[in-house]
């Protein structure tokens, strides 16, 4: 074990920015797998700002000998919960360095810190490792699947579940009543949800930020698939799934095209935003599976005195270190970050492919 990791120390664990289902299953993964090495865990009550604050609560105790490490039993329990259990918060004064300050003086008494969230939680361990001799390492989670350099995010499978369930429960009373439904879904500055579930649910048409189309042309190809749907296809149901990112309102969308298609009066137009139901619900086994692989290689991580990287599933053409899983590496946060900007500018040769492939399934959707 490296010197700046002593087995004395506790390592601490955090979720940070929007919950994810699977964080509690990637607490449960570090909490065990740091026990079982001897390492007591120290759980940060919402987020960083817990964290600024010293807001530790304990998470393993030792048994009566005063030797081995023993998890909280609820651990077990939070892990097939969604949300988490030791709460999140998005804390501006983060952001700089001076308002980070008292957290490092937290790390000082940590043999590391995890840091389970999305963009905004890796780049607050980016900083804090840059600052620190405490290793700092980062488990992604984030719905939106925007994390740059893996190939999956924590909570991704259990949200895009959750909203083709959805889809289809949508298409039953749809197709009961010759509607055509306007599902919208989360994702500000990414429309990977949208993309997704949209093959999965047999969508009509997708409307996602990366296609870049004003309100006119959104409008005419709603429409257009909407008339398509109905008319040449004989269908009884029309499904669009839209992402939040595209800014034309559901409602302003319906009104516009009822007034367009107003010669169809049987043809009714609805719109369902699904907001934060996407958040919610038990994590899948994917988002368990993945949870607990990158809670063992983040530990290890830490056990090795390595800090300032992220542990990556199955990372896309990323430069990383391999660890005992072949599955996970270890990427440089810098290199995260980095990529996470260019999957939301749309310069990430990742986007490309995304926006590519929905191009070209464009003709297969109206079918």
């Amino acid at each position: 074990m490296s010197e700046t990791t002593p087995r004395s120390l506790p390592l601490a664990v955090l979720t940070s920015g929007g919950d994810a289902p699977g964080m509690n299953a990637a607490l449960r993964a570090v909490v065990k797998i740091a026990a079982s090495r001897g390492i007591a865990v120290l759980g940060v009550m919402d987020g960083y700002t817990g964290l600024l604050h010293g807001r530790l609560r304990p998470l393993t105790t030792q048994d009566a000998a005063g030797g081995a490490h023993i998890p909280d039993p609820e651990i077990d329990f939070a892990a097939t919960m969604g949300g988490t259990m030791l709460g999140s918060a998005r804390e501006p004064r983060f952001v700089t360095q001076d308002g980070r300050k008292p957290a490092l003086e937290v790390l000082r008494g940590l043999s590391g810190l995890v840091v389970i969230g999305g963009n905004g939680s890796l780049a607050g361990a980016h900083a804090l490792a840059g600052e620190s001799s405490t290793p700092v390492v980062g488990i992604p989670a984030s719905i939106d699947h925007d994390v740059g350099c893996t190939g999956t995010s924590i909570g991704v499978d259990t949200a895009l579940n959750t909203i083709v369930a959805c889809c289809d429960r949508i298409s039953d009373t749809a197709r009961a009543h010759r509607r055509a439904f306007i599902v919208e879904v989360m994702g500000r500055d990414s429309g990977y949800l949208a993309m997704a579930a949209a093959v999965a649910a047999g969508a009509d048409a997708v409307l996602f930020g990366e296609q870049g189309r004003d309100e006119a042309t959104i409008v005419d190809a709603v429409e257009a698939a909407i008339r398509r749907a109905f008319g040449v296809a004989g269908k009884r149901r029309v499904l669009i799934v839209k992402a939040e990112g595209v800014t034309l309102p559901c409602t302003e969308l319906v009104r516009q095209l009822d007034a367009r298609l107003s010669d169809l009066p049987e043809v009714g137009v609805r719109a369902t935003v699904l907001g934060h139901l996407v958040r919610g619900g038990s994590p899948s086994f994917q988002d368990r599976m993945v949870a607990g692989r990158l809670g063992l290689a983040a530990v290890d991580a830490i056990r090795d005195g390595v800090t300032d990287v992220m542990a990556a599933w199955q990372a896309p053409r990323a430069k990383g270190e391999t660890t005992v899983d072949p599955h996970v590496t270890r990427v440089p946060l810098a290199d995260v970050l980095t990529e996470s900007r260019a999957l939301t500018d749309g310069t990430s040769e990742v986007t490309r492919w995304r926006v590519k492939m929905m191009e070209q399934l464009e003709g297969v959707f109206g079918l």
